[in-house]
């Protein structure tokens, strides 16, 4: 099966799920694609963990702790939230492989180093064959393809990242990994009656905003 995940090297919870991607990868063909996660959030009029006071600090323990309870290595970039898109910009320009994916993420969230500027990248960079990281970040093609993969997104429904889809289903979230697990196991785990009820389940009371 053919299979796309989405992501942003803002979000330590794709960071986080990475090591079930690549179980995932025996299984699944899978495309890594960048998107930009703030013009999703703008798109579907929400705002980010990190932007709500309370939320913010949970977030980033949560985090800790479920990389530490994995076994993940992880440490916080010097700010977040952080400006992501030259880092994206240098996946793309890098060929979106694999390799560029991990090695941006492992610079960001493992070995916790900024990644907001084309100098600030400029050892991972290095490290994909890129010595001018301000010429590939500052392309046009990587420009529009990252507009592109974003429009895209969000076309599919994706309103967060990390996101695996699957056809017509969406996982949204390290927390759906299991989700992910069970469903490969059995592609109708969620066809049930009951899951067919949710999913048209009419709302009692709309929040004014």
């Amino acid at each position: 099966m053919q299979a796309t995940w989405y992501f942003d090297f803002i979000s330590p919870f794709s960071y986080l799920q990475l090591r079930k991607v690549e179980e995932w990868r025996a299984r699944l063909q899978i495309t890594p694609v960048p998107i930009v996660f703030g013009a999703v959030l703008q798109h579907c009029g929400n705002i980010g963990p990190a932007e709500t006071p309370g939320k913010r600090e949970f977030t980033y323990r949560f985090v800790q702790w479920q990389a530490q309870r994995s076994g993940i290595a992880l440490r916080f970039p010097p700010a977040h939230p952080f400006n992501p898109i030259a880092a994206l910009r240098l996946c793309i320009a890098a060929g979106t492989t694999w390799q560029s994916v991990e090695a941006i993420f492992a610079h960001v969230w493992r070995d916790g180093r900024p990644g907001t500027t084309a100098a600030e990248l400029t050892d991972v960079a290095a490290s994909l064959g890129i010595d001018d990281v301000e010429s590939a970040t500052r392309s046009e093609a990587a420009k529009a393809q990252l507009r592109a993969n974003t429009d895209a997104a969000i076309g599919a429904g994706v309103f967060g990242v990390p996101t695996l889809r699957v056809g017509t289903e969406l996982f949204w979230g390290n927390d759906a990994s299991a989700m992910v697990d069970d469903w490969l196991g059995d592609p109708g785990r969620f066809a049930g009656a009951e899951f067919e009820r949710i999913a048209h389940l009419p709302a009692a009371v709309e929040r004014r905003r």
